[in-house]
């Protein structure tokens, strides 16, 4: 459980920090798009307050001077009517000047430039658009009416005088600086996550690696410490058999001999670990009955009571590395044995093999108690395990011998706590072989 729980603090404290980035992203853009939307409806209201301006009369009584100076140049005898006309053309001009001197620079700069960039619409008091700019090709209507007013409140302004004033309002969305900020934090927090991701799979990566090369030196350095002290006892008991012992010491004898060469398997098998195993077309169902006999004769050493059976509907021969192939069976059976209470009467494993969409399929079957459903992603992890003894090792090795030498696959293909699991392995099938179907059925009770 070391490892899982390490990797779970990792992915954790990863989690934790990118959602604290986010929230702080989303914050401070928020803040941001204030700060330009006060800004922004600064210049709309300076905008809709030069419209207004623009549309009252300005320097009444100058103009009034100038009107009666006109009618006056008009009537006067004494000066020719080229003279008359330029001087009333410039008074004219002068008039004129007197009503837009003051806007010259607001009209040019904010209304004809519209250096702000925000859609706007102008809206009469009963609701009809007068008029439209930056909204592009959107049509105007109510709906672009009630998304503005959504986002920001309509600026009032009233234009003429006296009893011709009229009462608008102005309307005005977000700009394009905005709504770009809007999406931004989203954006980053993609950026992030696709950053963190890729770092957390670099790590992975590396500590598989790591775990992996440290898994392959103790496996190897295991099988070479074994070597030495198996040589010396194949020689003793080589020797011991040539004394003249009695039938039960040399029964005894043959025991220990096969216990030698069951750990000179194991010793193979671990020595096979990282390294390429020759794989060969091999039939998968006497291999997997050596395995059960083997087991069937040490069961009763720990006291379980299980049936075992082997039901083989095909004997196509497979690609199989044969050490490695047993190992991966053998750890299914121990864990399935594992998992069954001998309290329970009918304590069972089953194993079935047959073929199925170009593969060869193997499950192993118990009653035992089953995997929870969160669990089932986490049973092939190195390290976990849920027996108080023990590396948590084997189905991961399992795995490992099944998906990268064998290029198979293996997975729960059934489980719920209580009423036991069913292992499934995938063998690609070679294209040598026959495909004869046959029915094997053996059982006994331990």
């Amino acid at each position: 459980m070391f490892f899982n729980s390490t990797s779970n603090r990792i992915k954790g404290t990863l989690v934790f920090f990118l959602i604290v980035t986010a929230v702080a992203s989303f914050i401070y853009t928020h803040y941001l798009v204030e700060k330009i939307r006060e800004k922004e409806h600064s210049g709309v209201e300076l905008w809709a307050r030069a419209m207004e301006y623009n549309s009252k009369p300005h320097y009444a009584d100058t103009r009034s001077e100038l009107s009666i100076i006109m009618l006056e140049i008009s009537g006067h005898d004494g000066i020719d009517d080229m003279t008359k006309n330029r001087w009333i053309r410039t008074l004219h001009r002068a008039e004129s000047d007197l009503s837009n001197a003051s806007l010259d620079f607001i009209a040019s700069e904010l209304i004809i430039k519209n250096r702000f960039e925000i859609p706007s619409i102008v809206v009469d008091e009963d609701g009809n658009i007068l008029g439209s700019r930056n909204t592009g090709k959107r049509e105007l209507d109510d709906r672009i009416i009630a998304e503005y007013a959504s986002l920001n409140d309509p600026i009032r302004i009233e234009l003429g005088a006296g009893e011709k004033v009229q009462e608008q309002f102005i309307y005005y969305g977000d700009s394009a600086i905005i709504r770009t900020l809007q999406y931004f934090p989203f954006v980053q927090f993609g950026l992030l996550a696709l950053f963190l991701g890729l770092g957390y799979l670099s790590l992975s990566s590396i500590k598989r690696t790591e775990q992996s090369n440290l898994w392959v030196g103790m496996a190897r350095e295991a099988a070479h410490q074994l070597g030495t002290p198996l040589s010396s006892l194949y020689g003793w008991i080589a020797l011991l058999k040539e004394q003249n012992i009695d039938q039960e010491t040399l029964q005894i004898a043959h025991e220990i001999n096969s216990d030698l060469h069951r750990i000179q398997t194991v010793a193979e098998r671990f020595n096979k670990i990282g390294s390429i195993p020759e794989l060969r077309p091999k039939k998968a169902g006497p291999l997997i009955r050596q395995v059960m006999e083997y087991l069937e004769r040490r069961m009763p050493q720990i006291g379980k009571h299980v049936t075992l059976s082997l039901d083989v509907r095909s004997d196509r021969r497979i690609p199989l590395n044969q050490e490695l192939f047993a190992w991966a069976i053998e750890n299914l059976l121990k864990n399935s044995l594992d998992a069954i209470d001998t309290r329970n009467s009918d304590a069972r494993v089953h194993i079935e093999a047959h073929e199925y969409n170009n593969h060869y399929v193997i499950d192993v079957t118990d009653t035992g108690k089953g995997i929870e459903k969160k669990h089932k992603k986490e049973i092939f992890n190195p390290g976990y395990s849920t027996k108080k003894r023990g590396w948590g090792l084997g189905l991961s090795l399992t795995r490992r011998i099944v998906e990268e030498y064998h290029k198979g696959k293996i997975f729960v293909h059934r489980s719920s706590p209580g009423e036991g699991t069913t292992f499934r392995m995938m063998f690609p099938v070679d294209g040598e072989g026959g495909n004869h179907t046959k029915k094997t059925d053996q059982s006994s009770r331990l």
